[in-house]
Formats: structure tokens, sequence, C-alpha cells
């Protein structure tokens, strides 16, 4: 036992060591890496819209000779880079495939010598480019592996979602699987191994026209939604577990002249423990309720997406490792809950973590923009961390 945990630690410094000639060989292919982010980026992939970008995706991965390619019954687009060890469990690197446009044309991307910029580029089209550019960079550094590694783009991540993409892939995936490496655009020095428990929703306000009120006066579904915001705002947070609930959106009215009859607020609620975010969300609904008798009008609360609080040890040696790359790389690291697939792995016990590939600014916004240098940087931690992964970094 001593000689193969021996063994497997030198194998994971060589790889530690060898990540300043990754980065040089992988800037080599900057071209191919910039066109897949670029091709990919701008073919709009608003959540529950995506087919054309996965279907893209699958023909970018037959061109580069990836050994299987296809979309899955949910329209996961997955492409498999078969291991040379039979029976070995599969290794996973994701994407999330859509983004927050709600774009349906063509997008414009422009690429100058620094940086790329586009709706969406930081969310998560360099990511996506990234995944589809990786069987090329194996190529390139002549690396090859016992494991399968299975590059997927997961469909219906985000919002409304609810990471039924991946959720519904690993659900019915017949073959174990080693660990998970998920992948987002921005920030490069992010080292995502936990998610806080979650529940995201929506109270939307409604009010009949003024003709069915008579000669009274109905409500401004705005200023209702207001005393809703006030009634959450006043209830008690504990300082442990960490809990907040975040009001996000708010939107409502028609004419600066008339009174609103609709309006709504998005909410998120946070914290350490499901039981907590539980509580919180009972809160609310009591407030809804109450409100809703209060002012005799049509108020509603809906769940749109949740997850569970899951962790992996800090102690883990795939956290560990990850962290040993980014310090050879000279990069901050930055811990903090993620929403990504990885607490879908994680609650199947499965080892992964969240990396970004590169830096970037504006990242919900129309001017989102990446940088390119240290994207190579980026992609190199991923393939130490493959390699790692695929010499036992995860196992026992």
């Amino acid at each position: 036992m001593e000689s193969a945990l021996y063994k497997r630690k030198n194998n994971m410094e060589k790889y530690i060591d060898d990540l300043p000639t990754f980065v040089d060989r992988i800037r080599k292919m900057r071209e191919i890496i910039i066109s897949n982010i670029v091709l990919l980026g701008q073919i709009p992939a608003p959540t529950f819209h995506e087919k054309r970008r996965a279907e893209y995706l699958v023909e970018r991965f037959a061109d580069f000779q990836v050994d299987e390619c296809v979309i899955d019954g949910f329209g996961n687009p997955i492409g498999v880079i078969r291991g040379s060890a039979k029976n070995r469990k599969s290794i996973f690197v994701v994407a999330h495939l859509d983004s927050f446009s709600e774009v349906n044309d063509n997008l414009n991307y422009v690429v100058t010598d620094k940086t790329i910029s586009g709706i969406a580029v930081a969310d998560n089209s360099a990511a996506i480019g990234v995944l589809a550019s990786l069987s090329e960079v194996f190529k390139q550094l002549g690396l090859s592996f016992k494991s399968d590694i299975v590059l997927v783009a997961p469909t219906q991540s985000l919002g409304r979602g609810n990471l039924k993409g991946i959720r519904q892939l690993l659900k019915n995936w017949q073959m174990p699987i080693r660990g998970a490496i998920c992948l987002e655009s921005v920030k490069l020095g992010r080292l995502n191994y936990y998610s806080d428990g979650m529940i995201r929703g929506e109270i939307h306000c409604s009010i009949t026209s003024e003709i069915s009120w008579g000669q009274h006066h109905p409500p401004n579904a705005i200023l209702v939604i207001n005393e809703v915001i006030n009634e959450i705002m006043k209830l008690r947070l504990p300082q442990k577990p960490r809990t907040k609930i975040v009001i996000g959106k708010v939107r409502g009215g028609f004419n600066h002249g008339k009174d609103a009859y609709n309006a709504q607020i998005g909410f998120e609620i946070r914290s350490d423990t499901d039981k907590m975010v539980k509580v919180l969300y009972n809160d609310i609904q009591d407030i809804v309720y109450g409100i809703n008798n209060a002012y005799a009008v049509e108020l509603k609360l809906k769940r749109i997406s949740n997850l569970n609080a899951t962790s992996l040890a800090f102690g883990h040696p795939l956290v560990k490792c990850a962290s040993k790359i980014l310090h050879r790389i000279n990069k901050e690291i930055v811990s903090e809950p993620s929403e990504t697939a990885l607490s879908i792995f994680l609650q199947r016990n499965i080892p992964a973590i969240t990396l970004g590939v590169t830096h970037g600014e504006n990242f919900h916004q129309e001017d989102s923009m990446i940088e390119i240098d240290p994207m190579f940087k980026g992609i190199a931690q991923i393939v130490a961390l493959l390699m790692a992964i695929d010499n036992g970094v995860c196992d026992g």
C-alpha cells in the first residue's frame, strides 16, 4: 500500500513539474482554441434551447476524431475518448452548455490580441470552446489515459433548468465514475469543492382590472410586492449556520402613470444546511399566504430550482492536488460555494471540483469579456489534474 501511495505521489509531483512545458505547448494551439470558443459561442443557447449548439459541439468532437460522439436522449452532447485499460472507471470533464442570454439570433464575438468579447463568453462559451479543444490538446501534448475521458456539455443547467441535464445523465449512466472536473469560463484560480443548500424562487402578484373592483380602487401590484419584500427582510437569519436571502430580481408595471396590475420578485435562499433553507422557504410561504389574504390579490410563490448542501473534504487528495497545481501556476486560490454540476456529482459520492478557465469581466452582460493568455494556464491545470486522477489521486 505504501509503495502504491508513494508512486501516486511521485507521479502527481511529475505532472505539476511539467506544467510550464504544458502551458508553452498549449499556447501553440491558440488559433484552434479561439476558433472553437468563437464558433460555439456565437450560436445562441438559452436554457431549454441548446439544440443547435449541442449539434455543432458534437460535430467538433467528430472533427477532432473523438472516439464516440453522441447526443443523448436529454439533449446532452457527449464525446468519449477511450482509455487503454478495460473496465476502468470514467473521468468526466463537464461544462454547462446553456447561457443566460435570451438572444435567438447568431451572436457577434470580437477577438483582439488579448481578449474575446461577446454575450455569454464568460458564462460559459469559453469553457465550452476549451472542452471542444481538449482532445486536440491531448494529441499536442502526446498524452494518453488509462481511463475513459468523457467530455460532456449538459443542457438545462441554469435557472429553471435546475441542472436537469447532468441529473438525467448521471441517473442513466451505467459505468462507474472515477472523478469529475467541472469547468466554468471564469475565474482562473477558483477551486470549488462544496455547494450550499439553496432554493431559488419567484413570487408573482396579479391584480384583476379595475373594472371588477367597481368603486374601490385596486391595489398596486408593485406596492404589494414591496410589502412582501419588507416582510422577508424582517426574517431573522442565524449567523450559524451561515445563511442569507437575496432578492435578486424585481419586475412590474407597464406605464409610468398607471397602477401596476402585475409585479414579481426573484429570490434565493442559501445556507450551509438544507434544514435552514427549508425553514426559511416555509416562512416565505407563510408571508405570501398572509399578504395574499390581507390584500385580496392573487399572490403566488413558485420554486424554480434547488440544490442540496454537499462537500468534498478540504483534505481530500483531489482538492489538495488541485491546490498544488494552482500554486504551481502562481494563481491565488478562491474557494466558495458552487452552483455547478459539482453538487450533483458530490451527491452521488463522486469526487469532483469546479475550476475556472481564465479571467474575465462583465459576467452576465452584453459586453462580457475573457482574457486569452491566462487561458493556456487554465487548460494546463485541467490536463495536469486529469493525469493525476487517471493515476489514482481519487482512488481509495
